[in-house]
């Protein structure tokens, strides 16, 4: 043992006594490897004590006093000027104790590592998992529900919907060419176009009454469906209100006013995420819609959008409106501008 090096060949003069009824008497005491040995002064070993197993009754206090575990009638002391021998003993007994197993504290460990392991998973993967569960089962009737409540929470700020029955006819017919389920436009309150759980896209109608091609608000439309192809509206929805929402959701089949409010506003008031020009490419080329005056309209120069125009899917090919004169025309005045 290591420890012991330096402490190998000192001895001690103490007192022992075998046991209470029995008279203490002046013994050597010497250091083996593991054990404390107790002689006569004829060299004669009158026992030995594991060290291991060897308790001081008085720490601190002198003279130390020592008994073998389990046995407190059989003491040795050492006076408070044998330091060298009762140092040894002491760094020895923690030299034992550092190298022996510790299966208790191995077990707590283990426990420990299996705790830290299953809070990871309640706070890190379990949210996660259970939101794409319920984005998974929640019923198409139910995302329109949730549409309907946040659009309306919507139009506290946007003003309400804009339109009349031709109006409405004609916007039936822009969803359809343009794959969507409903389409609202409201008078302000809106930079441009928000895709909501449900199938509602909203326009600022700015998108319709601004501009000549109608093209250009169909464009709007394709980069919203691109932004929810990328990231369903109701996984952000709850994304954003946290675990609770969605298990209030999964267990209530609803979710809360204060929910739905808050969502409202940060929908409003933050910028629509970028979509990568290849995957508004893509959608567009499978609508048959040309992305150039969708890009001249977000950037009239070209600079910041020159990938939609030169790589047009439509370029060059003969192409029917996205929508009829007399229907675009019904829908320009749709706010009464």
């Amino acid at each position: 043992m290591t420890a012991l090096k330096q402490y190998e060949r000192i001895e001690a003069t103490g007192l022992w006594r075998p046991s209470p009824d029995e008279q203490r008497r002046e013994v050597v005491v010497s250091i083996g490897e593991a054990t404390l040995t107790i002689s006569d002064f004829n060299d004669r070993a009158l026992t030995h004590w594991s060290l291991a197993a060897l308790e001081r009754r008085n720490p601190g206090e002198y003279p130390a006093v020592y008994n073998p575990d389990g046995d407190p009638g059989e003491t040795l002391e050492l006076a408070e000027t044998e330091t060298t021998m009762i140092a040894a003993i002491d760094r020895l007994q923690r030299a034992i104790e550092t190298a022996r197993p510790h299966p208790g504290r191995i077990r707590w460990i283990s426990v420990g590592v299996v705790v830290a392991v299953v809070l990871a998973v309640l706070t890190l993967w379990l949210p996660g998992a259970m939101r794409r569960h319920v984005v998974t089962v929640v019923p198409d009737i139910k995302r329109q529900d949730i549409g309907r409540s946040v659009l309306s929470r919507i139009e506290r700020v946007t003003g309400r919907t804009c339109g009349t029955e031709e109006t409405d006819q004609v916007l039936a017919k822009l969803a359809q060419r343009t794959g969507v389920r409903r389409l609202v436009v409201v008078p302000g309150g809106l930079a441009a176009s928000l895709y909501l759980p449900g199938g509602i896209v909203v326009l600022n109608h700015t998108l319709i009454e601004d501009f000549e091609d109608s093209s250009v608000v169909a464009g709007f439309i394709m980069a919203e469906r691109s932004r929810a192809l990328a990231r369903d509206p109701m996984d952000e929805l709850l994304y954003r209100a946290g675990p609770l929402a969605s298990f209030r959701l999964l267990t209530t089949g609803g979710l809360t006013p204060e929910i739905l409010d808050s969502y409202a506003e940060r929908v409003l008031s933050e910028p629509r995420p970028d979509v990568p020009d290849e995957d508004l490419l893509a959608i567009f080329s499978q609508a048959a819609i040309p992305s150039s005056p969708y890009a001249y309209a977000r950037d009239i120069t070209g600079e910041s959008v020159l990938g939609l125009i030169e790589a047009d899917p439509m370029t060059g090919r003969t192409l029917e409106p996205v929508l009829a004169d007399r229907d675009w025309v019904r829908l320009q005045g749709i706010c009464g501008s």
